[in-house]
């Protein structure tokens, strides 16, 4: 049995059909300077052809699965369409006289490496959007055939090295059944779109292309991670038992989509809502029956695009968001970017430490010109719907306090310009700083509302970089000094009768979610596809339960303690209550 990460849910069990993915050989020697406009043109008909492609794709996946996956190869298409990516291609052939491809191969790894350092899963897995992108383009320079899934004409679990987003959309949905890789994360396009077609997926898993052949027998376990090659009578068995206990499973939590989010007994009622990053991604947070929007990432509006935002534009999107919404609650993240996300058009200069450099409410403290055009759109919008403003990477109450100053100007400017808004808009802050969670008390005077970004509270608390292969086992959202941590920042806000709700991670994660509940939790953010998982596992637990195990995990010394008490509780109790 091997473990990989569980990208997708489901259990199937088939033949391996291996993806080849050579890469072809790019030509490295120099050209003349007369070569240099025959380049170009070889350039331009590349991208000629790879829009045309990709147009295609967009439609057939619109038709398939919908608007919003077409739009991931609309974003291709834009990267087809900016100026700055394309140009520093040719740039690079003229000023340097190597070929296209040679050219292309270099600006695609500096972008990818760019996007592999953020911070952040989502944006950190939109490079391999960029990779796909640049591997098109060199295929359609060289005149190579892309192999595609989409002739697969028996049914198939695929092995690959990596599957791209175009690859994923193409693939005959009736013959392959699942797939595994040796690289991926769950937040890659790739994944997303395999949970959407509802293809088990494992991912991570190292080197499993070169351990399997074609025809093999595997087992695939997208609900833990597991892959078995060649799984023997018994295994096989187990399987398919537990594939039929999963179609049980799956037909349940179809019931709760319109039930509320409440313990056994109706002893509590929390809100289960979703974290999106574009206005789209509402459609997903209704359907998976989402109470609202916890965290709205901004971000995408100032990346992959040359200039900055303006307010219409802005305000356009958050407007859009809060009606698609309607009465449902809307918090918008404020820009959160820097250090590690970059802005081609803004002056950022390198830092030894970007996680802890001028980022988030620092840099926008730094730049309040654009700060206020940003809190203008949003207070514009509030005017549509229940928008809530949250500012990231606060450290202090004094930050907070820079932040409100700016926002009362823009309110006092919109109210001279006679722009209806909320005036009575609640403002929060992203708890994932320590000295944010430790000082609780002292910042609650100064919001309306916490919400506790678990993903950067657990790396800065246990001084982890998660994304350094060497010691990311070390980040451990169980951890006994994050969960004090946790339980701190909500007893404080409590008691100032304020709520704190969380959007890391750790919000999606079930193993978690009594913990949480049993601290006193109000509100839990997660991407749209966990949220009926979470709510059956709140809605197992009566709060009294759950309260009982959060303050027994309190008393343990290791996350190895707690996970293990956990899996024996679950096991003995069967998660109810």
């Amino acid at each position: 049995m091997l473990k990989g990460i569980a990208a997708s849910p489901g259990i199937e069990i088939g033949k391996v059909f291996i993806l080849e993915q050579q890469q072809p050989e790019l030509r490295m020697s120099s050209i003349a300077g007369d070569e240099v406009e025959k380049e170009h043109a070889r350039f331009d008909n590349a991208i000629a052809v790879s829009r045309q492609q990709l147009e295609e794709i967009a439609a057939k996946t619109e038709t398939e699965l919908g608007k919003d996956k077409a739009d991931i190869f609309r974003a291709h298409l834009m990267i087809l369409d900016d100026a700055l990516f394309l140009n520093e291609v040719r740039e690079r052939v003229r000023s340097r006289l190597i070929a296209a491809e040679n050219a292309l191969s270099q600006v695609v790894e500096k972008y990818v490496a760019m996007f592999e350092g953020m911070e952040d899963e989502y944006i950190k897995a939109r490079s391999a959007d960029i990779r796909d992108i640049g591997d098109r383009l060199t295929a359609n320079l060289l005149g190579v055939q892309r192999q595609s899934l989409a002739d697969i004409d028996e049914e198939v679990i695929v092995v690959a090295r990596d599957l791209s987003p175009s690859d994923t959309a193409q693939m005959n949905k009736q013959m392959v059944r699942a797939f595994v890789t040796d690289i991926g994360s769950r937040t890659a396009h790739t994944a997303i779109m395999a949970r959407s077609l509802g293809i088990p997926a494992v991912v991570g898993m190292g080197d499993i292309s070169r351990q399997v052949l074609d025809g093999d027998t595997i087992i695939v376990d997208g609900n833990d991670g597991q892959v078995i090659l060649n799984p023997d009578a018994l295994a096989l068995d187990h399987y398919r038992q537990l594939q039929r206990e999963y179609q049980c499973y799956l037909d349940g939590l179809c019931q709760l989509r319109d039930c509320a989010c409440e313990t056994t007994c109706r002893q509590r009622r929390v809100e289960i809502v979703a974290n999106i990053g574009k206005p789209k991604d509402c459609q997903a947070a209704l359907e998976n029956g989402a109470e609202g929007i916890g965290l709205y990432r901004t971000e995408f509006f100032y990346m992959d695009r040359p200039d900055l935002p303006d307010e219409e534009e802005q305000f356009e999107a958050y407007k859009a968001v809060a009606q698609t919404m309607s009465s449902r609650p809307v918090i918008i993240r404020t820009l959160d970017i820097g250090g590690d996300k970059k802005l081609p058009y803004l002056d950022m200069p390198d830092e030894m430490n970007p996680f802890l450099g001028c980022r988030a409410i620092r840099l926008c403290l730094d730049h309040r010109d654009i700060f206020k055009t940003q809190l203008r759109a949003i207070l514009r919008a509030s005017h549509y719907g229940t928008l809530r403003i949250m500012y990231p990477m606060i450290s202090g109450a004094s930050e907070i306090r820079q932040a409100n100053c700016v926002l009362d100007e823009a309110k006092e400017e919109l109210e001279q310009e006679g722009f209806p808004f909320d005036r009575g808009i609640q403002v929060g802050i992203m708890v994932e700083i320590p000295s944010a969670a430790v000082t609780a008390d002292l910042i609650a005077k100064e919001v309306d509302f916490f919400s506790i970004g678990t993903n950067d509270l657990i790396q800065y608390t246990l001084a982890v970089d998660r994304m350094n292969e060497r010691i990311s086992h070390l980040y451990e959202p169980l951890h006994p000094a994050v969960l004090r941590l946790i339980k701190h920042v909500i007893d404080a806000s409590h008691r100032a009768g304020k709520w704190t709700g969380m959007c890391g991670e750790m919000a999606g994660d079930v193993v978690a979610a009594p913990i949480l509940l049993g601290l006193g939790l109000d509100e839990f953010s997660m991407s749209p596809g966990s949220i009926p998982r979470v709510k059956q596992a709140i809605r197992s637990f009566s709060y009294q339960k759950a309260q009982e195990i959060a303050e027994r995990v309190l008393q343990m010394e290791s996350p190895e303690e707690i996970r293990s008490w956990l899996q024996t509780y679950g096991s003995d109790s069967g998660q109810s209550a």
